[in-house]
């Protein structure tokens, strides 16, 4: 067992620092593992060495963020222990300050792992970028606060938002309405990452002057977007045509980011995935970002985490199985 004692120098950033309730301790207490005591200002970390040290670590930068003027919440605590997990040498400040965004609730939109930065300094230095991993990790919703951001800062005149209206196991053609409110339910989580950080009535008054565009993939077709921050989401359900179509339409001063699970493919048995397709043939060429997440990156319910894994688990024996079922079969012949 291995016991440290840290000091804080401001008592307001120590409460802050502490959380309501102390729920920035527990967090740390029940991430981590180890026994937190307070005294004032002074904080004693009791536990396994190694547990001692990355809850000490997370504290003196937990702390350094608070100086920066950063409000930390336990959720702020849980994203940093996860990231200094993994690297000790990384820095929260770097991460966590990068401001993408104040929403219309005032609240921050910035990375919270270090690939999620890794994937707005991709957006920022390359004019296409492809943004992969499961669901939760922040690919689109990071894509529409850079898209924002873009738009507020006179960089593009216009955002295009689209997705491939693919269903998962119900046909279009036996939802009620017409083409508008058939396709609407698929753009829904685009006009939900919108409604977030500008409101609703800001929201429809870009839609109705035509700044902002929600529609689906195949009415992009014929269209040049110039000036324009474009984002292609669920892109794991394009074709090849649809995938190749839609890279054609960027024209000059716009941005493209396209985001995708390829592990959630909808597309009907033996239909390639565009995304698939497109990161295997246009990773060498200079000007396109690939950024992976993984389920470290998820920012939703923790449990969302455990669910990729386990599925990922069972996928991966299946794939296993599958491949020694082929190797027996071929050794017969």
């Amino acid at each position: 067992m291995s016991k440290k004692k840290l000091t804080f120098e401001d008592n307001n950033l120590t409460r802050l620092l502490y959380g309501d309730l102390n729920k920035n301790l527990s967090t740390i207490e029940r991430t981590v593992g180890v026994s937190v005591k307070t005294r004032g200002n002074e904080l004693t970390l009791e536990g396994l060495q190694h547990e001692v040290e990355l809850a000490a670590i997370a504290l003196e930068q937990l702390y350094e963020l608070l100086k920066a003027g950063y409000p930390v919440y336990p959720t702020d605590v849980a994203y940093g222990l996860r990231i200094l997990e993994r690297s000790s040498k990384a820095n929260l400040k770097e991460i966590f300050l990068d401001r993408v965004y104040i929403t219309a609730n005032q609240r921050v939109v910035s990375p919270k792992s270090v690939n999620q930065k890794k994937y707005i300094d991709s957006i920022r230095n390359n004019d296409i970028v492809f943004g992969i991993g499961p669901a939760g990790t922040g690919k689109t919703y990071l894509a529409v606060a850079m898209a924002i951001s873009a738009l507020t800062g006179s960089q593009v005149k216009n955002i295009i938002l689209t997705r491939p209206a693919v269903e998962a196991g119900e046909k279009l053609g036996f939802l009620p309405g017409d083409m508008a409110q058939k396709v609407d339910p698929y753009l829904r989580p685009l006009y939900d990452a919108l409604n977030d950080m500008l409101g609703r009535e800001k929201v429809v008054e870009y839609i109705e002057r035509g700044i902002v565009e929600i529609a689906p993939l195949a009415f992009m077709r014929g269209r040049t977007l110039n000036s324009a921050f474009v984002i292609l989401d669920e892109a794991q359900n394009t074709s090849h045509e649809q995938m190749k179509m839609f890279l054609t339409r960027l024209g000059f001063d716009s941005k493209a980011v396209i985001t995708g699970d390829i592990t959630q493919i909808d597309l009907p048995a033996g239909k390639q995935s565009g995304l698939i397709e497109a990161s295997r043939i246009l990773k060498s060429i200079k000007g396109i970002g690939f950024c992976t997440f993984t389920d470290v990156d998820v920012v939703r319910h923790p449990l969302v985490q455990q669910v990729i894994r386990a599925y990922a688990k069972k996928e991966m024996k299946q794939g296993d199985k599958q491949s020694r079922t082929r190797k027996l079969k071929s050794a017969k012949k």
